[in-house]
């Protein structure tokens, strides 16, 4: 499974729930608003961003601030550079609500193009998000592009929704060709085709992970942590286990990709 790292702010749900102190209704409506807001900006549409925008609106970066007509410009002028190429899916969010205010993080994965040519950037978004006249708004907005050790922590929490979904594609995608596993229950070595050939065999009903810490060297990285995973096997009997394990990346061609995995199961 699964400069020295630990993201504190990754405590978010490490299967990809949203961890927050927000009522279900307001998560789900500060995830589509976040989404919508983010769909007109990729269009450059004047007329929706000005409804998503506190007039009090301060955009914040290291060249300075922009408030809310300087930051719709700002909007427009990446569309028209980015055309239709240009798409980002945000994911991972994470929230905190207290009162008429809320805290969104979440990463963003940029692409443009498809196929073998696409380029792929990440980041992640930190938004301030008021209530004003029973609807929220963006009254402060700021981000950053992720380094080596957050793109391989959140490509290894990508995993834990791979195994949810049964995501063939994914494994398929984000493992190394020479990849090499080692299991936690019976100490076995698992090859690619192998692990491919896994996926979908057991039905799970969690899969997440905690205490975790990043390490990078170079075009190599390691991500330690603790998963924790139940559901039912391909014979309909019940699982649950606790592993703790050390997952290694390599970064090939500009893409890391899982190089290696080997956990050792912690006892209750």
């Amino acid at each position: 499974m699964k400069t020295s790292i630990v993201l504190v702010c990754l405590g978010l749900a490490m299967a990809g729930n949203v961890h927050a102190e927000c009522s279900s209704a307001d998560r789900a409506a500060l995830e589509a608003f976040d989404k919508a807001w983010a769909a007109a900006g990729e269009k450059g549409d004047a007329k929706a961003m000005a409804a998503f925008y506190s007039d009090d609106y301060q955009g914040l970066s290291p060249g300075g601030s922009m408030g809310k007509q300087a930051a719709i410009a700002d909007a427009i002028a990446n569309a028209r550079e980015g055309g239709d190429a240009v798409v980002t899916r945000p994911d991972f969010y994470q929230m905190h609500c207290s009162g008429d205010s809320a805290v969104i993080t979440h990463r963003n994965v940029t692409t443009e193009g498809a196929g073998d040519n696409a380029e792929t950037w990440y980041g992640r978004s930190v938004h301030h998000m008021v209530k004003e006249g029973g609807d929220w708004k963006v009254m402060s907005n700021t981000g950053h592009a992720l380094g080596d050790g957050g793109i391989v922590t959140y490509l290894d929490l990508e995993w834990n929704l791979a195994e949810l979904a049964s995501d063939k594609a994914w494994f398929e995608r984000n493992i190394a060709d020479d990849y090499t596993g080692v299991s936690s229950r019976n100490g076995g070595l698992e090859t690619k085709a192998e692990l491919v050939a896994s996926v979908g065999s057991n039905k799970v009903t969690q899969a997440d992970s905690t205490d975790i810490s990043t390490k990078v060297e170079g075009d190599t990285a390691q991500v330690t942590g603790v998963y924790h995973t139940r559901g039912t096997d391909k014979d309909g009997k019940a699982y649950q286990y606790k592993t703790r394990y050390i997952d290694t990346f390599v970064k090939r061609d500009g893409r890391w990709q899982i190089w290696s995995s080997q956990g050792t199961a912690v006892t209750p």
